[in-house]
C-alpha cells in the first residue's frame, strides 16, 4: 500500500481500517475514500487528490447485490493512472458500519446511504416537518446499523418557546438516551453549539427531509454559501431536494460530514435489532407475554397489549412498532425471494457462457 498514512488519518483511516487494508490492498495499490457517487462513476480522495474513479469489469461481474458496490464513506483499494488524476477501484475494504434503507417505491432492494459512519444526525424542523413517527423510522435504521444517533430540532425561532420545549420533551420520551439539540440556523450561538458535536477525524451523516435546514446548516458550519438553498413551501412546509447527491464534506475543524438528499420514504428491511433498540420498552415487556411466539396483536396474556390499554405505551407508538415490524418481515421475505431468483439467473448465465466457450 503506497499511501501516506498521515494523510489518510485525517480522513478517518483508523487502526481498524489499517488492519483490514493490510490483507486487501496489494503492494501496487493505493487506498482512497469515496467522497461522492455519480450514476456511472465515483469521486475518491486520498488526502492529496480528488480523482474520478471507475469500477473494474471484474468487480461489477462478481458483485452479487447493491450491497457490494461502493458508497460514500467507503474505503477502496485503487490503482492510479494519468499522474494520479484517475483511479480504478478494485475492492471495497471491510466496512465498520453501513447505513442503508429499502429502495423507494416497489423495488425490493437496499439503497446504500453511507458507510463507516460514527454518528448519524437526524434533522427535523420544529414547524411543519416535526413528526415523531418518522423520527422513529430514522432511529430504527440508525440503530440497525450500529451507529450512534444525534437529533437536531431546527427552526426553533419559528415556534413559541413553550412549543419548542413540549416537542423536545416528546422527543426525549421517544429516545431518552439520545443527544437532542434545539437550534436556529439564524442564531450564531446555536450554530456554534451544533458545531461542538463534530470531532476531527470522525465521520457524521446528515439525515432528514427536504426543507428542514440541512443545507443551510452546512453553509453555516463551513462559513460560506457553498451549497444552494431553496425556499420551503408555506402551504405544507416541504422543501425541494437542494442536495441532489450524497457527498462527503470536510468541515473546518477536520470532521467529516456526509450530506444526503432529503428522504421522504424510509422503507425498512430486516431491522429486528434496530426495532428492539428503538422500541426498547416494548421489547422488554415482550418477555412477560404468556406465549413465547406472541405477535403482540391479538393474543390473550400479551403484556404489550395490556400496557397499551392501561396507557403505559402510547397507542401511536405501539401502532408504528407493529407497522414497521410487519413491513420489515414482508420486505425481508420478498428480498430473499428476489435474491434467490437473481442467483438462479446468474448461474444460468454462467452455464450458457461455459457452454459457448466449450463449443468454440
Amino acid at each position: 500500500m503506497n499511501n501516506n498514512n498521515k494523510l489518510l488519518d485525517g480522513l478517518g483511516f483508523s487502526n481498524w481500517f489499517k488492519d483490514k487494508a493490510e490483507s486487501v490492498a496489494a503492494n501496487d495499490m493505493s487506498v482512497a475514500r469515496v467522497i461522492s457517487v455519480n450514476k456511472n462513476n465515483y469521486i475518491v480522495y486520498d488526502g492529496r487528490n480528488e480523482m474520478l474513479a471507475e469500477l473494474t469489469g471484474k468487480f461489477m461481474f462478481s458483485a452479487d447485490s447493491s450491497l457490494d458496490y461502493p458508497t460514500v464513506g467507503d474505503w477502496v483499494s485503487v490503482r492510479l493512472f494519468n499522474e494520479d488524476t484517475f483511479a480504478v477501484i478494485h475492492d471495497v475494504l471491510p466496512r465498520q458500519t453501513l447505513l442503508k434503507r429499502k429502495t423507494a417505491g416497489d423495488k425490493m432492494d437496499y439503497q446504500l446511504i453511507a458507510a463507516n459512519v460514527d454518528s448519524a444526525i437526524i434533522v427535523q424542523s420544529l414547524d411543519f416537518n416535526f413528526n415523531l413517527r418518522r423520527l422513529e423510522r430514522y432511529l430504527v435504521m440508525i440503530h440497525e446499523s450500529g451507529i450512534k444517533p444525534v437529533i437536531l430540532l431546527s427552526k426553533a425561532d419559528l415556534v413559541p418557546p413553550e412549543e419548542v420545549e413540549a416537542k423536545k420533551a416528546a422527543v426525549i420520551k421517544t429516545s431518552p438516551e439520545t443527544e437532542i439539540i434545539t437550534f436556529s440556523n439564524n442564531t450564531a450561538s446555536d450554530v456554534e453549539i451544533v458545531n461542538k458535536i463534530f470531532i476531527p477525524g470522525k465521520t457524521y451523516c446528515l439525515l432528514g427531509s427536504s426543507g428542514v435546514g440541512k443545507t443551510t446548516l452546512i453553509n453555516n458550519l463551513i462559513h460560506q454559501q457553498l451549497y444552494k438553498t431553496l425556499e420551503v413551501r408555506e402551504k405544507d412546509g416541504r422543501g425541494k431536494h437542494t442536495t441532489t447527491r450524497r457527498e462527503l464534506i470536510i468541515l473546518n475543524n477536520g470532521a467529516l460530514l456526509i450530506d444526503n438528499p432529503g428522504m421522504r420514504e424510509l422503507g425498512v428491511i430486516a431491522v429486528e435489532s434496530g426495532l428492539d433498540e428503538t422500541f426498547s420498552e416494548i421489547t422488554e415487556l415482550s418477555d412477560q407475554c404468556r406465549f413465547a411466539d406472541c405477535t403482540h396483536t391479538v393474543e390473550a396474556g400479551c403484556a404489550i397489549l395490556a400496557a397499551v390499554e392501561n396507557g403505559g405505551i402510547p397507542r401511536h407508538r405501539y401502532a408504528n412498532y407493529i407497522k414497521m415490524r410487519k413491513e420489515s418481515a414482508y420486505n425481508e421475505m420478498t428480498y430473499v425471494e428476489k435474491r434467490q431468483k437473481d442467483k438462479k439467473f446468474g448461474k444460468y448465465i454462467n452455464s450458457v457462457v461455459k457452454t459457448l466457450k466449450a463449443k468454440q
